[in-house]
C-alpha cells in the first residue's frame, strides 16, 4: 500500500487552540477565525468527502481480490411423468455453498494499485485545500486590519486637515491668508472626505469577505502592534523552491494522479490476459435431471476457472487508447501544475523579500515625514512657510503610516503564501502569525 506522508495541521490545529466559536458569536482573533472555517468550508468538507470516497474506493478494490462466498437454495413443488408410468407430485431441495477465489486477474490487480494511489491523491488535495484556506483566512483577515488602519488613519487625517482649514479661514478672514491657499485647503479636506468613503466602504467589503470564509461574525479584532519587528524571511529562493517540488500538496496531487492514469493504462491492458480463479463447491440436491427425483446425494467439487478472451472487436484496443490519452492529459496538467506552483512560490518570495526593505524604507519615510510635518507647523507659525506646505506634509505623514501598517501586512501574507506553496506551512506557523496580532483592539 502506497501511503501519503500525512500533514497533521488540522489536528494539531484543533488541539492547540480553543474550540470553533459559533455563527452567533463573534470572532476576535486570528485563532477564532481560523477554527470557524475548518468546520464551516464548505470546499474543505467536499475535499474530506472525496477523500473518504476515495479510502472507500481502495476497500472495494480489495474485496474483489478476498474470497467470494455464496450460497444458493432451491425448494420446488414438482410434477413427473415417465412414459407410461403413474404421475408423480413431490417437493425438491436443493442446497449448494461455492467459494471462489482469484488467482490471476490483473485488472483488479492493477485497480487496486489505482485505488490506492487515487486515495493517495485525495488526501494531498485535502491537505492542499487546507492550507489553501488557512491563507486565505490570514489574507483576509489582515485585509480588514489593514482597512480599519486605513479608515482610522483617514479619519485622524480629516480631522487634522479640518482644524487647518478652520486655521486659515481664521487667517483669511484677518486678511494674513490667501484666498487660495483657503480654497487649496478645503479641496484637500474634499478629497479626504471622499477618499473616506471608499475607504469604508472597502472596509464592509472586507469584513464581508472574511465572514462569508468563516461563517463568523467578525468582533474587535486583535491587530498588529504598531512596533512589532518582524522576523527576515530565511533562505534562498532555490531552497524554497526544492522545498515546493518536494512538498506541495498540489505537486504531490497531481504526481499521484499520473502514477493512477498509467495503472489505468496497465489494467486496460489487462484485458488481453487470461483471468484464473479456484472455485469450491458442495452440493447436497434430491433432484436429477430434468427434474427427475432422485435419492438426496451430497457433492463436492474443487476446479481450476480458466478464462482468455480471443477477440472482443477491438473494443479492448480503443480502451487502451483512451486510457493512454488519459494518462497523457494527467502528465500534462502535473508539468503545468508544477510550473503554477513555482510562479507562485517565485513570485511570493521576491514579493516578501521586497516587503522586508519596503518596511525598512516606509518605518524611515514614516518618521521623516512626521519630523517634516512638525517642522513646516512650526514654520507656519513664523511665516516661513505657507499653508500649502503645511497641508502637503500632513498629507504625506499620513500616507507614510498607512504605507507602513500596509507594508507590514503584506510581508506576512507572502510569507505565508510562501511556506504554502513550499508544502512548509504548519500549525507552528499558523500560531506565530496569530500570536503576532496581540495588540488590543481599536476603540
Amino acid at each position: 500500500m502506497l501511503k501519503l506522508k500525512q500533514l497533521p495541521l488540522a489536528f494539531s490545529l484543533l488541539l492547540g487552540m480553543a474550540a470553533p466559536a459559533h455563527a452567533a458569536d463573534a470572532g476576535n482573533t486570528l485563532k477564532d477565525f481560523f477554527n470557524s472555517a475548518l468546520s464551516y468550508s464548505p470546499s474543505l468538507q467536499a475535499a474530506e468527502e472525496r477523500w473518504h470516497a476515495s479510502d472507500a474506493r481502495v476497500s472495494y478494490a480489495n474485496g474483489i481480490l478476498l474470497p467470494q462466498v455464496s450460497a444458493d437454495a432451491n425448494v420446488s413443488k414438482n410434477t413427473y411423468q415417465a412414459g407410461l408410468q403413474a404421475q408423480q407430485d413431490y417437493n425438491g431441495k436443493r442446497y449448494s455453498l461455492q467459494l471462489s477465489q482469484t488467482l490471476f486477474n490483473w485488472q483488479s490487480f492493477a485497480n487496486r494499485q489505482q485505488a490506492y494511489l487515487q486515495s493517495n491523491q485525495a488526501e494531498a488535495e485535502y491537505y492542499g485545500q487546507l492550507a489553501q484556506l488557512l491563507t486565505v483566512v490570514a489574507d483576509n483577515y489582515l485585509t480588514v486590519l489593514q482597512s480599519e488602519d486605513t479608515v482610522r488613519s483617514m479619519n485622524s487625517e480629516l480631522e487634522a486637515i479640518t482644524n487647518q482649514v478652520n486655521q486659515i479661514q481664521k487667517m483669511y478672514n484677518l486678511q494674513l491668508a490667501k484666498v487660495t491657499d483657503l480654497y487649496h485647503a478645503q479641496a484637500q479636506k474634499a478629497a479626504v472626505q471622499t477618499q473616506l468613503i471608499t475607504a469604508e466602504s472597502e472596509l464592509s467589503i472586507s469584513k464581508a469577505a472574511l465572514q462569508a470564509t468563516t461563517g463568523l461574525a467578525i468582533g474587535e479584532l486583535r491587530r498588529l502592534p504598531t512596533d512589532i519587528t518582524l522576523v527576515p524571511l530565511q533562505g534562498p529562493l532555490q531552497e524554497w523552491l526544492d522545498r515546493a517540488k518536494a512538498n506541495n500538496k498540489q505537486i504531490e496531487a497531481s504526481t499521484f494522479a499520473l502514477q493512477a492514469a498509467d495503472k489505468a493504462v496497465s489494467a486496460r491492458r489487462g484485458a488481453y490476459l487470461p483471468k484464473v480463479s479456484i472455485v469450491l463447491q458442495r452440493q447436497a440436491s434430491d433432484i436429477g435431471y430434468q427434474n427427475a427425483p432422485i435419492a438426496r446425494t451430497d457433492s463436492n467439487y474443487v476446479g481450476i476457472d480458466f478464462s482468455m478472451p480471443l477477440f472482443a472487436g477491438g473494443s479492448n484496443r480503443a480502451l487502451v487508447r483512451e486510457a493512454q490519452s488519459q494518462r497523457n492529459v494527467a502528465e500534462d496538467q502535473m508539468r503545468q501544475t508544477s510550473l503554477d506552483v513555482f510562479e507562485r512560490a517565485r513570485t511570493a518570495y521576491f514579493k516578501a523579500k521586497a516587503g522586508e526593505s519596503r518596511i525598512e524604507a516606509s518605518n524611515l519615510s514614516a518618521e521623516a515625514s512626521a519630523a517634516s510635518y512638525n517642522a513646516m507647523k512650526r514654520g507656519f507659525e513664523l511665516g516661513a512657510v505657507t499653508s500649502v506646505d503645511v497641508l502637503n506634509a500632513l498629507r504625506d505623514q499620513f500616507r507614510a503610516q498607512r504605507d507602513l501598517q500596509q507594508s507590514r501586512y503584506d510581508y506576512l501574507r507572502y510569507k505565508l503564501v510562501l511556506q504554502r506553496e513550499s508544502g512548509t506551512l504548519s500549525a507552528k506557523d499558523i500560531e506565530q502569525v496569530s500570536d503576532l496580532l496581540n495588540a488590543p483592539p481599536l476603540r
